[in-house]
């Protein structure tokens, strides 16, 4: 079957980048078909982002319950109902969901529910063709004159022996689904995924055991920072500088084999394994070699206007490889649909146009401790040779903080500035409420405040965010 309609854009992929990209090409008017194989949101809203703040989110009023008595209130009695966490966790999602499909209406976009794969790519005055088949097998072939690829990433599966068709084996989109929480949760990598994980079901009452192939926990993070996290995580088991070498099935569960740091091979008996070592770009069904796109395993090629190599053909989101975060994608989008206006409507996109720039990108972790972070860490100003000037203080100093929080080693705040001109390159947080004011660092540093200008804005007080404001007041 053939859509004889003319669409300005087609794009393939309906999660972050995807549907937020269709929301402002449709404002404007464009008449813009989305292609989603499964649900709109993506990874992001169905199996990642938003389940697992959901989930975290009544962890962590279980956990703050437990030690209401510290805080003068007595909850006697205390349980949880994983079924009920799980059914609201569900509703969150499917209100999230509902919400995006009504803003593709209101804005007039065409959803089709489909893979979508591009057949050959814009050239001259022919359009792009672009095929949908259903999850009924039904194929329809669509002409779009550009192309936004969002296809997204998938959880990168190593081959462990034992770890494949083993039913105790999950990656993060099987885990927050399970039906009880698992007595012993061995989770395989410590990155973001997998702290966010421990910390959720060591809260609810797991036994955790993190195995870290890196020296420290969250590489990413700032070297004296990320120590900060893993303390705070005063329940789970952390085994770093492991690897591990096989994974046995056994009876009610199974035994992970690794090697330790100092050469001794050990093994960890669990009731669940998680496998938590990253997402890889999906490259392998959407068409890249058909339409003649640059692309590798770490994604496909674009500039910073989000163009591929294929002109008439852009790419943003987790498909690019750049950085696979949410607000990222968002960005990335954005930045792509600028460039297709100026070719839509013939402006050809001046030297103003938008841009997309990684210098001042925040990232965040989530869990019964919370970080964040903008800008360069301490490693990697070293290893970039740039002087720099660096102050910390803990987070205990601020009156919010201590007035909401038991533990004194939860978290920090540091920043590090240029030691030539003073302009900000770096803040990294640990500690509650770290994620909700991380994009004033990214706004501190995409503006060149230097440390003078931070001394003369107002936070407002008591919160942990004016942390900043008193770390900058301690540099030289």
């Amino acid at each position: 079957m053939n859509d004889k309609v003319m669409y300005d854009t087609i794009i393939i992929g309906g999660g972050p980048a995807g549907y937020l990209a269709a929301e402002r090409l449709g404002h404007r008017g464009k008449k813009v078909l989305l292609i989603e194989e499964q649900h709109l949101g993506g990874t992001c809203l169905n199996s990642g982002c938003i389940p697992t703040k959901t989930l975290l989110n009544s962890a962590k009023l279980y956990a703050h319950a437990k030690e209401a008595e510290k805080f003068g209130i007595k909850a006697e009695g205390l349980s949880y109902d994983w079924t009920a966490i799980q059914n609201w966790k569900a509703e969150v999602v499917s209100k999230l969901r509902c919400g995006i499909e009504g803003q593709m209406k209101r804005c007039g976009v065409h959803v089709c529910n489909g893979r979508g794969q591009i057949t050959s790519p814009p050239s001259g005055e022919r359009p792009a063709t672009v095929r949908s088949v259903s999850p009924n097998g039904a194929d329809a072939m669509h002409e779009g004159k550009t192309v936004l690829v969002s296809a997204g990433s998938v959880p990168v599966l190593p081959s462990i022996p034992g770890a494949k068709d083993n039913p105790f084996v999950v990656d993060s989109t099987g885990l927050l689904s399970v039906q009880s929480v698992p007595k012993r949760l061995t989770v395989i990598g410590g990155g973001v995924i997998g702290v966010e994980c421990a910390g959720l079901f060591s809260a609810l009452g797991s036994k955790v055991t993190v195995i870290e192939m890196m020296d420290e926990i969250v590489p990413f993070m700032d070297k004296e920072q990320a120590p900060l996290l893993r303390r705070a995580m005063k329940d789970v088991e952390f085994k770093l500088g492991c690897k591990v070498i096989n994974i046995n099935k056994e009876k009610k569960g199974a035994a992970v084999q690794y090697t330790a740091k100092n050469g001794s091979a050990e093994t960890e008996e669990a009731s669940l394994v998680l496998m938590a070592l990253g997402r890889r770009p999906v490259l392998d069904t959407w068409g890249a070699a058909a339409a003649g796109i640059d692309a590798s395993p770490k994604g496909v090629a674009v500039d910073d206007r989000m163009r591929t190599n294929v002109p008439g053909i852009w790419a943003a989101g987790d498909v690019t490889g750049k950085i696979l975060l949410a607000h990222a994608a968002y960005r990335m989008a954005e930045v792509a649909v600028t460039d297709i206006l100026s070719v839509l409507d013939g402006t050809g996109n001046p030297d103003g146009g938008w841009r997309m720039r990684y210098n001042a990108m925040p990232w965040a972790v989530y869990g019964i401790t919370e970080a964040a972070g903008v800008g360069i860490t301490g490693q990697e100003a070293d290893a970039k040779g740039i002087a720099i000037l660096k102050a910390s203080l803990p987070a205990k100093f601020s009156g919010r903080f201590a007035a909401e929080h038991t533990f004194a080693g939860q978290g920090a705040v540091k920043v590090i500035a240029s030691a030539t001109d003073r302009r900000i390159l770096g803040i990294h947080a640990v500690g509650a409420y770290a994620p909700e004011f991380i994009w004033g660092g990214a706004a501190l540093i995409e503006q060149e405040f230097r440390i003078d200008e931070v001394r003369q804005l107002v936070f407002p007080h008591p919160t942990v965010s004016e942390l900043i404001r008193d770390v900058v007041w301690g540099m030289e």
